[in-house]
């Protein structure tokens, strides 16, 4: 018995293509559960939103029959199953950790998610956001990347980077108009206690903030390029000396990565893989 799935994982389906191996789903041939208990309260799932090779995650409304619980939560469930006969549910519990590590140094920031708890060994329950992916409209209202940039500020302020502010799909529109941030998987953070207030860990936390900061600008560049200057305009499209250094170091990873898994999994050589395609209601996941 693997000894990351506990409870967490049922044997209900939920439509992904038949052609997709089992190897390169986080839960394997498992799903999320039908349904969870949060804080006493009984919730349903409703739609499975992604399940790719890290996590699987899911929308759950509240159970009908209690009364007064009209909630909606996501729960999201990192890697479980090993892969090519190697365990691979120490990564599903590291992943899972650093993003319940993040969501409690955020806690009480506006635009963050309430984290609501732990679910399982390799999974967490959080507020669910009603809104939009930044991916999904071409523009905003005039103080949404203002508020954002408060947000990453915010996020700078506690010796985190964001890092993934590279996909528009990662930030949410609220239907309030204002931006929230969700996946924290790759963000980055080093406790001072392993070293994190050295120099080495000081220089690469300030380096991939001032990736966070050009990223800003080129989302800003898509949705509202009249609030910037001809001068800012310009400049966000020549990519800075650290930019271009993390795409040096990471690219060829990515491209065989890509390769190995388009030949595993041709149907989903196109779009972002592990997207259930048929969702509107993105709520950020």
């Amino acid at each position: 018995m693997n000894p990351c799935q506990g409870s967490v994982v049922s044997r209900s389906e939920f439509h992904l293509p038949k052609t997709t191996p089992a190897a390169l789903k986080a839960l394997g041939h498992g799903s999320l559960p039908d349904t969870l208990e949060v804080d006493g309260r009984r919730f349903i799932r409703r739609r499975v939103f992604k399940h790719d090779f890290f996590a699987a995650t899911a929308l759950y409304e509240a159970d009908p029959l209690f009364e007064g619980n009209t909630d909606r939560v996501i729960l999201k469930v990192q890697r479980q199953t090993p892969f090519l006969l190697i365990p691979l549910c120490w990564v599903g519990r590291i992943l899972t950790a650093r993003e319940l590590s993040a969501f409690h140094r955020l806690a009480g920031v506006p635009g963050i998610p309430r984290l609501i708890g732990e679910w399982g060994p390799t999974g967490l329950v959080r507020e669910y956001i009603e809104g939009h992916t930044l991916a999904e409209v071409d523009r905003v209202d005039d103080d949404f990347h203002p508020r954002l940039r408060e947000l990453i500020d915010a996020i700078h302020a506690r010796d985190m980077a964001y890092v993934d502010l590279e996909k528009s799909g990662n930030i949410l529109v609220g239907d309030d108009g204002r931006p929230y941030l969700f996946d924290f998987q790759i963000s980055w953070y080093w406790p001072k206690g392993w070293g994190g207030a050295l120099q080495p860990a000081r220089a690469i936390r300030r380096w991939l903030q001032k990736g966070d900061l050009y990223h800003l600008v080129k989302l800003q560049r898509r949705t509202r390029p009249d609030q910037l200057s001809p001068e800012v305009l310009a400049a966000s499209y020549r990519k800075p000396w650290f930019v271009r250094t993390h795409n040096v170091l990471t690219r060829p990873f990515t491209r065989l990565r890509r390769r190995i898994l388009n030949r595993l999994d041709p149907q989903r050589s196109r779009g972002e893989r592990g997207r259930i395609s048929d969702n509107k209601l993105m709520g950020g996941v």
